[in-house]
């Protein structure tokens, strides 16, 4: 049985700033004006990313005023992680195979 890993979310997840907008939001819910500072992007850039994030539904959002707060899906980040055991668990019983040469 192959494991496929989900490759979409591994190219996301790869973009440095959106990879510290992830790290961020294991730590809290924050919103736009909070992930400015704490990453110093701009906001449009910041925006474009989160825009990403979303559509790749890593996070998901709370409006609560004229502020929108972002939150991320732990759920997304466990079945990626889970794939990857998958395939260590594969690698692991694979070294006791070895196909032999023509």
């Amino acid at each position: 049985m192959m494991t496929s890993v989900d490759t979409d979310l591994i190219r996301v997840l790869a973009d440095p700033l959106r990879l510290k907008i992830v790290h961020l939001l294991a730590r809290e819910t924050l919103c736009t004006t909070h992930l400015v500072e704490e990453t110093g992007a701009k906001q449009t850039n910041l925006s474009n990313h989160l825009r990403v994030l979303r559509e790749a539904g890593v996070v998901e959002t709370e409006p609560c005023g004229r502020f929108t707060y972002y939150k991320l899906r732990p759920d997304v980040i466990a079945a990626l992680a889970g794939q990857f055991t998958e395939l260590a668990e594969q690698a692991r019983t694979a070294a006791d195979r070895k196909r032999s040469c023509p």
